[in-house]
């Protein structure tokens, strides 16, 4: 019994097949074919009222090229010429402990390629390169990352695009804008409490809120100011 795709001449019986009345099961025994087999290709091309060899053929090779595996992507750049894979677990274990903190993926992925750089910058090419994600994402990914002040931007003059680009000092910037929001929200929380009254028990709810939020701040700020004085030998 012959096997593989049908061939051009065997869609011409099929649909000479169908012209004279015959069966499902009559022309997969001329053919040898399993019934299965015809059913399939006449369903999946017009069905017995509209089928056509000549389009039928046509319609599957171009199923047979979209199915075809496309050519595998390009290894990721190994940067600085350090071994892929300590570099690749190490990216890995960070980047799993920053998605834990509320990042997403890409962005996480994106920051910790930066921090394991020599050159502590990169382009938007580069990212995807390295990645392997569309340029999209990293687009997106590096949007969410200037927004909390994670990365800063510097415009190549040379090559007319721009670089990514993250260094020793970029967190206490980033730091320090996060005390600024939380000491926003300890200031809406305590004007909260007062207009519910503190006595009831939302405003004592609120009120306990603004507390932590403003206590927080205060420390992140004491603490950060403490290591840019002493600690910070750049």
């Amino acid at each position: 019994m012959p096997g593989g795709r049908l061939t051009h001449e065997e869609r011409r019986q099929i649909a000479a097949g169908l012209t004279d009345g015959l069966t499902y099961s009559e022309i997969a025994g001329r053919l040898q074919r399993p019934v299965s087999t015809i059913t399939r290709e006449v369903t999946r091309n017009g069905g017995a009222g509209g089928y056509d060899a000549d389009r039928a053929h046509h319609a599957t090779a171009i199923r047979a090229r979209r199915r075809r595996p496309a050519a595998p992507p390009p290894a990721p750049a190994v940067l600085d010429g350090r071994d892929p894979r300590t570099t690749g677990e190490l990216e890995e274990t960070f980047t799993a402990m920053l998605v834990d903190t509320g990042l997403s993926r890409t962005a996480a992925r994106v920051l910790v390629s930066l921090y394991v750089t020599d050159s502590g910058s990169l382009t938007a090419a580069e990212l995807v390169q390295r990645l392997q994600v569309s340029p999209a994402s990293v687009s997106k990914a590096v949007g969410l990352l200037e927004q909390h002040q994670l990365i800063r931007r510097e415009r190549d003059p040379r090559r007319r695009r721009d670089r990514y680009v993250i260094d020793g000092d970029i967190l206490y910037p980033s730091w320090m804008a996060s005390a600024r929001r939380n000491a926003q929200l300890a200031a809406a929380a305590l004007h909260g409490a007062e207009a519910l009254d503190p006595a009831s028990p939302a405003g004592a709810r609120l009120k306990s809120m603004g507390r932590l939020l403003q206590h927080l701040s205060n420390e992140m700020i004491r603490a950060a100011e403490h290591w840019h004085d002493t600690f910070d030998d750049r």
